[in-house]
């Protein structure tokens, strides 16, 4: 049986999976595969580069896939008629995260798509609910890019708690199998955000030396930290970081960063990098989850094996739960005399 769920429902998607919104590695063709896999994918608007995400949106339009778009939503301010470029491609929902959604909402609901905003923290989800958003992402320490401190198992049900159920809430960070989904459902959510499992999939438009760094990578050989944003000078504000896989750069930068802002090469030998997919420099920006990233495979037999692992894992924890005999018929311990 398909899992079916609130989530499912108010997206019309066959299962409760959602591509993350990577900059630039998220493109029309990654976007298009997961929502042809029965999820829905989410195209990369990320800062806003208004030629790359023209381009792409068109592809999606042609296509006729059902898609999403995903901004960052203090750079979409800078640039608000991006919004605009994407609504006229009629996109099933706008994806916002890190900043005020507020002024955006009524614009995408008049168009016909939903507004999923991704929280880190329960104040932040409090303002997204507040402000209109029809679906929560809560994010955990856990996730591959910008985030917070905030760990993935106790920021979910809490979130839950807040919204009574009015709000589908979709757990992101960490997850990569159906053992995720799984226990994503079990915590509350109504369905799971991936992004470092598609990014390492024939589909994604990241290099292949990045997708096998993933591929060899464990959780531990990531790190939170700010060295990425300085190198490229672009500094988040606090309390956000960037969490990546660990190389060389980070290796040499991590508790140097001020030394790294007065590093008058750093960008452009930064940039250099990028260009030159010089991962030793350039960062792979992936969650702890790269330690259940075994291959790379296409992205339908990626949601395939979420699913079907995710079925029996739930049958299996409902056959353990009709086993169990209730807490009232446990034998208790004799009281001493």
């Amino acid at each position: 049986m398909p899992i079916r769920t609130p989530l499912t429902d108010r997206l019309g998607i066959a299962h409760p999976i959602l591509l993350g919104p990577m900059d630039i590695v998220a493109d029309a063709r990654l976007t298009a595969a997961v929502s042809a896999a029965g999820g829905l994918g989410i195209l990369g608007g990320g800062y806003g580069e208004e030629s790359w995400l023209t381009r792409e949106l068109d592809l999606l339009a042609r296509s006729g896939t059902r898609f999403g778009v995903g901004f960052i939503t203090w750079s979409l301010a800078r640039q608000p008629h991006l919004l605009d470029l994407a609504l006229e491609r009629r996109p099933a929902a706008v994806m916002l995260s890190f900043g005020d959604p507020l002024p955006f909402v009524a614009r995408i609901k008049e168009a016909g798509a939903r507004v999923i905003c991704q929280v880190q923290s329960l104040a932040i989800a409090r303002e997204a609910a507040a402000a209109g958003a029809d679906i929560l992402v809560a994010q955990g320490t856990e996730a591959g890019g910008h985030g917070i401190a905030r760990g993935l198992f106790s920021l979910v049900p809490e979130v839950v708690d807040a919204v009574k159920g009015e709000i589908p809430v979709v757990a992101a960070g960490g997850i990569a199998d159906g053992r995720g989904l799984a226990a994503a459902l079990m915590l509350g959510a109504s369905g799971v955000l991936l992004g470092t499992r598609f990014y390492a999939t024939e589909e994604a438009a990241g290099a292949r030396a990045a997708k096998e760094r993933i591929r060899a990578a464990t959780g531990d050989d990531t790190v939170r930290s700010i060295v990425f944003d300085i190198a490229r000078r672009n500094v988040w504000p606090a309390p956000f970081t960037g969490r990546c896989l660990r190389n060389a750069h980070t290796e040499r930068w991590v508790g140097r960063e001020v030394e790294l802002l007065r590093d008058g090469d750093a960008a452009e030998q930064y940039a250099e990098a990028r260009q030159a997919n010089d991962f030793d420099v350039a960062a792979v920006i992936a969650g702890e989850s790269s330690g259940l990233v075994r291959d790379i495979t296409t992205v339908r037999a990626i949601v395939d094996r979420i699913v079907s692992e995710a079925e029996a894992r739930l049958a299996d924890g409902a056959a353990v739960t009709r086993a169990a005999p209730a807490a009232s018929a446990r034998p208790r311990p004799p009281r001493a005399a």
